[in-house]
């Protein structure tokens, strides 16, 4: 097992995905307040099987990718979220993502994630600069990423959407 496989934040239990997770992520994907948030169509059975088989492949591939994150008092599902590669206008950029179960929203998990995501990022990878974006709506995300060091940097289109990008480099993050 490698040092990014189990992580912990003060709240937080991270874990590398695995197949067993299928029905926690199934239960988040059939949710229509969370997907609300990310582009509004519910996931079937199958989808959501073939993306986790997506995120499962990155971490066999690359040895980081997306957490399921956990209560860490309670052991109790919270979401998923992490860091991974994706290409976006052809481009390969690393990605800080992240989807909590509504009733964690509003607690500062996200914010507590998406922290931890950039220092792994910057610190462990030691990648030169991170992204992530948001449906433009969707205040909460866009206050995550700029409380994480983020900045808007433009406009982009993503899954046929239209979503703001943000941006944060290395240097970026360590003078804030």
């Amino acid at each position: 097992m490698n040092a990014l496989e189990q992580r912990r934040t003060e709240r937080l239990l991270l874990n590398r995905m695995r197949p067993a997770d299928f029905d926690d992520l199934a239960r988040m994907y059939c949710d229509e307040r969370v997907m609300a948030t990310l582009g509004g169509v519910l996931l079937s059975e199958e989808e959501t099987r073939r993306r986790l088989g997506l995120l499962l492949a990155h971490w066999d591939e690359h040895g980081f990718g997306w957490w399921v994150l956990r209560d860490a008092a309670t052991g109790q599902f919270v979401g998923r979220g992490g860091l991974r590669y994706y290409v976006l206008d052809g481009r390969t950029e690393v990605e800080v993502g992240y989807g909590l179960m509504p009733e964690y929203w509003g607690k500062g998990l996200a914010t507590e994630l998406a922290r931890e995501s950039v220092r792994v990022g910057f610190t462990v990878l030691r990648v030169p600069e991170l992204v992530s974006f948001t449906l433009p709506d969707n205040r909460g995300s866009r206050r995550v990423m700029e409380k994480a060091g983020f900045r808007y940097e433009r406009d982009i289109v993503h899954a046929d959407l239209p979503h703001v990008l943000y941006r944060l480099t290395a240097a970026e993050w360590k003078a804030l």
